[in-house]
């Protein structure tokens, strides 16, 4: 299944049309939409018998007729010339229209649709709609189910709030539906936590701010530090303070000057715990620090035989 842009051209439509279409396909799979589908199903199959057998019926009267045309030629004298020129055009052509009329029996054959079991159908037009919305069917596995059925989907931008979408079965059969685009966008309510969190809490601690709070995405999914990150991208969200540390704490490169030591030294003091300290946003350490924190981290750079201690102006970078 293909989904063309309104300028016609393939490519992946908002996320609001999915459950359009997949709504579209489930309707058309009742088990009252399959009953009045196995009767027309039926009408085709039996008009498709009726041609097939004329057609049969034709295979079957060019080939007499081939066969009397290659008899009256095998039967002409050799010396008899201009007979046997005529009767041999006369048993090509019959041979032309035996091969036309084979080739048109093997495209019917060849084109007539495949009628699913009826009973089968009729369980799975009851089994569908719960095999769709279950945990354990994927995306893709929806994906699978709609290219079966459905040729391709062109998508029309009307304005900025609807969008008219046209489905082509493979049938041939075609469906036009106009939808709401904003269906898939977050909760305005939600846009305006973390907007109001930014500089307050890390992605992740607003992420989960929101799911207490019941919150889920255009998608009906919980948030994550993913969808945080999105939203502020989305919405030109930047952070009115640079500096990540609230009132009493300093950032890893801080220390590291206070310390004169390297960067690369702070950071598994962090890790194992040693150095308390919180991540903020964009996962940033912020440091509580006053003059007892200080001077414990002094004493233990002075007394430690492993640090690599650099000079008081630090952004030298030389060693001592």
């Amino acid at each position: 299944m293909s989904r063309r842009g309104s300028d016609g051209r393939s490519g992946r439509g908002p996320g609001a049309l999915d459950p359009q279409v997949a709504r579209l396909l489930l309707d058309a799979l009742t088990p009252e939409h399959v009953q009045l589908a196995l009767a027309a199903a039926d009408q085709v199959h039996h008009r498709h018998q009726r041609s097939h057998r004329a057609a049969e019926l034709a295979v079957e009267r060019a080939r007499y007729e081939a066969d009397r045309a290659e008899r009256s030629f095998a039967q002409v004298e050799p010396e008899n010339r201009m007979v046997a020129r005529s009767l041999e055009t006369r048993w090509e052509a019959k041979l032309a229209v035996l091969a036309q009329a084979e080739t048109a029996l093997a495209d019917l054959i060849a084109a007539e649709p495949a009628v699913p079991e009826p009973g089968s159908l009729q369980q799975l037009a009851h089994d569908l709609p719960a095999l769709w919305d279950a945990p354990t069917t994927t995306a893709r596995d929806r994906k699978r189910l709609l290219r079966t059925l459905i040729a391709d989907v062109t998508v029309r931008h009307v304005d900025n709030a609807r969008a008219h979408i046209g489905v082509r079965w493979h049938t041939g059969a075609t469906d036009e539906i106009t939808c709401d685009r904003r269906t898939n966008r977050n909760p305005t309510a939600a846009v305006l936590i973390v907007r109001e969190l930014l500089d307050t809490r890390s992605d992740a601690a607003i992420a989960e701010h929101l799911n207490t709070l019941g919150f889920t995405t255009g998608k009906s999914r919980p948030f994550t530090v993913a969808s945080i990150r999105h939203i502020r991208q989305q919405h030109a969200m930047g952070s009115k303070r640079n500096d990540p540390t609230g009132p009493g704490e300093i950032t890893v490169p801080q220390v590291a000057r206070i310390l004169h030591i390297h960067e690369s030294a702070v950071y598994p003091w962090l890790r194992n715990g040693e150095m308390t300290a919180h991540q903020g946003r964009h996962r940033r350490w912020c440091i509580p620090w006053n003059d007892e924190t200080e001077a414990y981290w002094r004493t233990r750079v002075a007394t430690s035989a492993h640090l690599t201690r650099t000079n008081p102006n630090y952004e030298t970078g030389q060693a001592v």
